[in-house]
């Protein structure tokens, strides 16, 4: 790989420089969430008879730790980004927005403990019902908007790297 290309790429992450702090300020969030469900996790377990944290608080550890790693790559993806500055923004914003998104609803689910699986009906949230809609409504814009948020950064990555290869 030439000098020139490598500049062009710096030159590329300095463009994009507000979407990859955005995905790399989302990483260290999602990271300090996950070490600080750990510890919510182990008390929960020291506490418990049966040696278990409530089911939501082990899913919010787990997801926001990969969480945290997939917002690095994120990054990654939006330096190298040959898109303008809007596309690369929205490619980043839209899906780090649901990452937090489902990670605060294990939270909430881990704090209230009113489900082991928030996909079964009857939908609930502590002591409410909550139409079928709002759960796939959700699952659905979750499912478009870090797909193709993703899918549009992975295409630039490609079109980045494929002339070198």
């Amino acid at each position: 790989m030439t000098t020139t290309v490598m500049n062009a790429w710096l030159l590329s992450a300095e463009l994009h420089h507000q979407a990859v702090s955005l995905a790399l300020l989302a990483a260290g969030g999602l990271f300090m969430t996950g070490l600080l469900t750990g510890l919510w996790k182990y008390a929960a377990i020291a506490r418990s008879p049966q040696a278990r944290a409530p089911h939501y608080v082990d899913v919010a550890h787990r997801t926001s730790l990969f969480y945290a790693f997939a917002s690095l790559l994120v990054a990654v993806l939006a330096a190298l980004s040959p898109w303008s500055v809007a596309v690369t923004w929205w490619s980043v914003a839209g899906p780090l927005v649901f990452f937090v998104a489902a990670v605060g609803t294990y939270l909430v689910h881990g704090w209230l403990n009113d489900t082991r699986n928030q996909l079964a009906r009857p939908y609930v949230l502590g002591r409410f019902h909550l139409p079928g809609w709002v759960i796939h409504g959700f699952m659905a814009a979750l499912s478009v908007v870090e797909i193709a948020g993703i899918g549009v950064l992975v295409t630039g990555l490609f079109l980045r790297l494929t002339p070198y290869m």
